[in-house]
């Protein structure tokens, strides 16, 4: 199992910022470190964004609880995966777009909890809600241009500059836009007709990024969203058939297997037509599969799919009272459970998701390993 010592992560971050400050990344040859996203990569943009962000569950106990101790604007018990991810990309502290240091850092997400790819516009005309906090990807990338004239002015060769020194990723890790489809009563048809328009949507803002001077692109797959106990508890059937041997939804997983694969190709398409970027696409949904494996093997079958914080059900889930409500516990043991609160993972989760697709890809990037407070 993997572990965490916040104290030598802590001492980390110190040593770190010392050999930083003599080199501007002494891990791999990026000095400046983007994302887009969602949940799985959001470090505060959700609870900073008004009116809303002060009242959202991730602002209340018992989030952050495994590390710092109380809440920390990310929505886990303690860290997500990019904060991993980004320690072992030479990033040992990485800011939320939305906070007083966006500016000054080199490394910045603009990932908001809960955001699809797609514009409000595109859920509106089908009848569908989704949160007054959620961000479409075009609205995050809007937000990275703001970001780059405040650090650059209107000089089009600092911003040329930066982007080609720079590693961005984009991903849409935990494919919220099929989630609000199914969520809201749609049928897997209909979700299916939309993954087209989300593949499009993925490859025109990393066209965009492109055009502005980008190099060094990370398009990460999908997770298996039919693992996920908040489509679990909301797509139930009593045939076994419909379920995996890891206790998936198997209709739902082939439905993001099938947009995984449109990904893929797309973005091998993309790569072909700029020879001199390199792309590259990120089996996510590869390495999700082998940690819930391993919970298995472990002998933590019976927990692995429920939330460790939570109430009611078979998973464990209720969108009526979700983790951070009045009354609602969280579990002793969150390193056994994939999921913190049926929608996001625990901390223990990006650890071992982290182990298993970033640190191999390393020297992929040309990084230098360096050892780490959590492996």
């Amino acid at each position: 199992m993997a572990s965490f010592s916040p104290l030598f992560f802590l001492v980390a971050i110190i040593v770190f910022s010392v050999v930083s400050a003599q080199n501007s990344n002494p891990v791999c040859p990026f000095p400046y470190l983007y994302h887009f996203g969602d949940g799985a990569t959001d470090v505060g943009n959700s609870v900073l964004i008004q009116p809303w962000g002060r009242l959202l569950p991730a602002t209340r106990s018992p989030y952050g609880r495994t590390y710092p101790g109380t809440p920390n604007g990310r929505w886990s018990d303690g860290l997500v995966d990019f904060d991993f991810a980004a320690f072992d990309f030479g990033f040992p502290e990485i800011v939320p777009y939305l906070s007083e240091k966006s500016n000054s850092s080199n490394g910045v997400i603009f990932s908001v909890a809960r955001s699809p790819v797609m514009d409000r516009g595109f859920f509106s005309r089908r009848g569908l809600r989704i949160p007054p906090y959620a961000v479409s990807l075009d609205t995050q990338i809007g937000w990275f241009k703001t970001h780059l004239q405040s650090v650059c002015g209107s000089s089009t060769d600092c911003i040329a500059n930066r982007l080609a020194n720079s590693l961005l990723l984009l991903g849409d890790l935990e494919a919220n836009d099929i989630g609000y489809a199914l969520i809201q009563g749609r049928t897997l048809q209909e979700a299916q007709s939309y993954i087209g328009p989300i593949i499009r949507e993925q490859i025109k803002a990393t066209r965009e990024l492109i055009r502005l001077g980008a190099k060094l692109i990370v398009i990460p797959a999908s997770a298996p969203l039919g693992c996920f106990p908040y489509i679990l508890s909301t797509m139930p059937t009593n045939n076994p058939t419909m379920y995996d041997r890891l206790g998936c939804h198997n209709a739902v997983n082939r439905l993001i297997s099938l947009k995984n694969n449109y990904l893929r190709r797309a973005v091998n398409n993309l790569s072909s037509e700029f020879p001199n970027v390199t792309l590259i696409y990120g089996a996510f949904d590869e390495g999700f599969l082998q940690v819930l494996d391993r919970l298995h093997q472990e002998g933590h079958a019976g927990t692995a799919l429920r939330a460790c914080c939570g109430i009611g059900g078979e998973y464990n889930y209720s969108s009526n009272r979700f983790c951070g409500s009045a009354g609602v516990p969280a579990c002793s043991d969150p390193e056994h459970h994939m999921f913190w609160d049926g929608i996001h993972f625990t901390q223990e989760i990006a650890v071992r998701i982290e182990q298993s697709l970033i640190q191999p890809t390393l020297a992929a990037l040309n990084c230098t390993a360096l050892p780490t407070p959590f492996s």
